[in-house]
């Protein structure tokens, strides 16, 4: 049977010799063939057979398996066996082209799994709103191979995704497919050490101008404006509204006379709120720098009032009192009735910039008041902007507004030192506002 070193065997394999090979008890032992050098079989302590191959490949000794035995016959494996030893004669690497082809068959899915492996930092809300791309966008093209991605196709989706769904959302899945893509051409290289992708087919759309254009929405509350919104607010906050109700309202003011974005309000925790250095800390803002904000006298006594009704971590808790308060369309759609006139919440971000902007606030200032990097230029790299710095301009900002808000100022219901009764149980929770 040729040599007989335990777990080194030489002989013609046949069925018959492969059927007699015994499993090792630890390890694993080679049966190797006389008549086709390097074909053999493995048996490992497992209790499986598997057919081998192995060869010296620029200089280094590759084995590969070609598949267990019983799926496959010997004739089979051993013809196997001859077309690799082809290919390794022909200076072809079989491993090599195998590993080829399989990351020339990766797919968009495949590379969006290992787009979010290397994106760790993202927040809640964009890996949820990448999900939905991946779900709805793109749900066709999941499991096709990225190289088979072309520009045509690329165009082709824009597209269809503008009629379907609009041009903003058109443009939006392409600048996902694009980071997706983009990750792609660095993070798969084949073994020559280029990328599987020439190119980002997305680039098409730059190229052939075929981006939607869209207008930059510009609504602000205007001057005039402002007394019958903060008349339809009030109708959220008097004393005899449901808990909830209220926490809307204030959350509606709150956000006019910060600026804030809508999610960095509704996160606020009471932890991060200093009533005696009359300051709020946004931990985690959209350009993930925390902001500390000066609270105008006005702020600092509705925030007091809420803190004495406080009923969980947050200034603004949700419906039913759980968690922060997310977005309250039936609330905002009253506001709305009541005022005679259409507003989104950013709007409100927008009419506080604006109103810094009117009362010659320095840019710098209002970019630090509204958390925006300062971008490209080297002038305010030397530009500290403390708290106290802003906290005259902040108090302007909510003296202007206050001077603006009309009948409201002297509404009973505008003095934050009057709150309504504290709710008694969560049912009050679902009382109309």
């Amino acid at each position: 049977m040729g040599s007989t070193k335990p777990g080194n065997q030489k002989v013609k394999i046949t069925k018959s010799t492969v059927d007699a090979f015994p499993i090792p008890e630890s390890g694993q032992a080679f049966l190797r063939d006389t008549f086709l050098k390097g074909f053999g079989l493995r048996a490992t302590a497992s209790g499986s057979k598997a057919f081998i191959i192995e060869k010296r490949v620029n200089g280094k000794v590759k084995r590969k398996t070609l598949g267990r035995f019983g799926e496959l016959t010997v004739e089979q494996a051993r013809k196997m066996a001859l077309q690799y030893l082809g290919k390794v004669a022909q200076g072809i690497d079989p491993q090599a082209e195998s590993r080829q082809r399989r990351l020339h068959s990766t797919t968009l899915k495949q590379a969006y799994k290992q787009f979010l492996k290397a994106r760790k930092n993202l927040k809640p809300r964009t890996l949820y709103d990448y999900e939905r791309l991946m779900e709805v966008a793109f749900e066709d093209w999941a499991q096709k191979p990225l190289v088979e991605i072309s520009k045509s196709m690329v165009a082709e989706k824009h597209r269809a995704l503008g009629d379907k769904r609009g041009p903003a959302y058109a443009n939006l899945s392409m600048r996902f497919l694009r980071s997706v893509l983009n990750f792609a051409m660095a993070h798969y290289d084949s073994e020559n050490g280029h990328s599987i992708l020439l190119e980002n087919p997305v680039c098409v759309l730059t190229r052939t101008r075929a981006w939607y254009r869209l207008e930059r929405r510009r609504t602000v509350l205007k001057s005039h404006q402002l007394p019958a919104w903060f008349q339809a607010v009030d109708t959220l906050r008097g004393p005899e509204k449901s808990y909830f109700s209220r926490t809307v309202g204030d959350y509606l003011i709150f956000l006019l006379f910060t600026g804030l974005r809508r999610q960095e309000a509704a996160k606020i925790l009471w932890e991060n709120v200093d009533f005696k250095d009359r300051s709020v800390l946004i931990q985690d803002p959209k350009n993930s720098i925390p902001l500390t904000l000066p609270l105008s006298g006005f702020l600092r006594d509705l925030l007091h009032s809420r803190f004495e009704e406080r009923i969980n971590e947050y200034v603004f808790p949700g419906k039913e009192g759980e968690g922060y308060l997310i977005e309250p369309k039936r609330q905002i759609a009253h506001v709305i009735k009541e005022f005679k006139a259409d507003f989104v919440l950013h709007d409100l971000r927008r009419t506080f910039i604006t109103v810094a902007e009117s009362l010659n606030i320095s840019p710098y200032t209002i970019k630090r008041l509204a958390n925006h990097k300062l971008r490209d230029d080297v002038t305010a790299g030397y530009i500290i902007s403390d708290i106290e710095r802003l906290r005259k301009p902040m108090e302007e900002i909510s003296q202007f507004l206050l001077d603006s808000s009309g009948p409201f100022k002297q509404n009973p219901t505008y003095s934050p030192s009057q709150p309504g009764p504290k709710p008694a149980s969560r049912m009050q929770f679902f009382e109309q506002p």
